[in-house]
């Protein structure tokens, strides 16, 4: 139960709306099955792209189904419950399609950007390098080289979200020497000649793949480019506070899906006559992880309501990334205590909840480096990095 959220009827709506939907088409036995063999829910992405999800924060002028970034976060909340590697497939989907909306020519909104909203295209976003990936300016390594008819890329990158199944990845490449004014961002085919995705074997998030993509003199047309040459930096900074919002709202579903679990383990398994839930230990373990959730949730919101407003959100982007992360590990940690080997078996959602939950301690970046920028941002102490 939500007490501090103040939402409409109809956000409300969307979010029964959407839990109906995942609940129809992707039943919990189903969910594991895909999670337990590394399976993308081709059907659920059918169904999220038919009812309109990935339009979500886009005006309907542009293609999208209009709303702002808490559409996104409602919808993402009920995703991380249902279905995190889902959830973490729509982040990447709204990181995109904000960077074609606002920063692609009128050519790539039509052939790109409503496709992808359609889900007749997959995209993926390339940043990360194996030597950085907080420290895009220092670390970026992928170069993009001018020739007679536009670019040539080369370069590596890693943990790039869904490459082995999308159809273009904007990538990162660094096109100048300036430190800042030097990056710039490219549409590229993922069937061009040059590119080749690997994907890699990770513990969590089975459903969508996280990939290794290799770029050897890919040739891409000038027409590529997304935004203004050597402008990337600056377009994507943004951006990436929306994803880090949006993240936010998967880790706290993971959270609340966690508790909801664990609070029906603890209403039902008796110990010595009576619910483990009449424990007070137990009890007050819930509870707390119940108030972790629910404020942390209220910091999802109200970023959410800051990006829609137009508002610098850096800081409250890092508070919500933050104490959602925080919340996920306590509410899956006290899950499986609670639980004990009932949260082991492969059947029971709790183990996919424990495991999905450790990847946003981390990403979509890491929570020392959210602490250093909100202790330099917010508490205007001095840079620590």
């Amino acid at each position: 139960m939500r007490v501090l959220e103040q939402i409409d009827a109809k956000r409300q709506s969307l979010r029964a709306d959407i839990e109906t939907l995942v609940d129809t088409v992707s039943p919990v036995a189903r969910s594991l099955e895909l999670d337990k063999n590394k399976l993308f829910d081709e059907e659920l992405r059918k169904a999220i792209t038919a009812a309109g999800i990935l339009g979500l924060g886009t005006p309907e002028a542009k293609g999208g189904s209009g709303g702002n970034t808490v559409d996104q976060v409602i919808a993402l909340e009920v995703l991380g419950r249902k279905s995190a590697s889902m959830a973490v497939f729509c982040v990447v989907g709204f990181l995109v399609t904000r960077l074609l909306r606002e920063f692609g020519s009128a050519e790539m909104r039509e052939s790109l950007l409503k496709p992808v909203i359609r889900g007749e295209k997959q995209a993926s976003f390339c940043l990360t390098e194996a030597g950085g990936g907080t420290d895009i300016l220092a670390n970026t390594k992928t170069t993009g080289i001018r020739n007679d008819d536009g670019w040539r890329l080369d370069g590596e990158k890693t943990w790039v979200s869904g490459a082995a199944d999308c159809d273009v990845l904007l990538v990162v490449a660094r096109t100048s020497e300036h430190r800042t004014r030097g990056l710039t961002l490219f549409a590229v085919p993922s069937v061009a000649a040059g590119v080749k995705v690997e994907r890699l074997h990770t513990m969590a998030l089975n459903s969508y793949p996280s990939c290794v993509v290799t770029l050897s003199g890919v040739e891409v047309p000038a027409s590529a480019v997304v935004g203004e040459v050597d402008g990337a930096l600056k377009q994507i900074m943004t951006a990436l506070n929306g994803e880090r919002i949006n993240a936010a709202a998967v880790t706290n579903g993971v959270a609340r899906g966690a508790l909801e679990v664990a609070l029906e383990y603890a209403r039902s398994r008796e110990a010595f006559g009576k619910p483990l839930g009449q424990f007070q230990a137990v009890q007050h373990r819930l509870a707390a992880c119940a108030v972790s959730i629910e404020l942390a949730w209220s910091a999802v919101v109200e970023a959410a309501k800051r990006d829609a407003s137009g508002d610098e959100t850096d800081v409250a982007s890092g508070l919500a990334k933050w104490a959602s992360s925080k919340a996920a590990l306590a509410a899956t940690d006290v899950g499986m205590e609670v639980m004990a080997s009932s949260g082991f078996l492969e059947e029971g959602l709790m183990q996919r909840y424990f495991r999905d939950a450790r990847l946003h301690v981390f990403a979509p970046v890491n929570n020392d480096m959210i602490l250093n920028l909100l202790g330099e941002r917010w508490l205007n102490l001095p840079r620590s990095y």
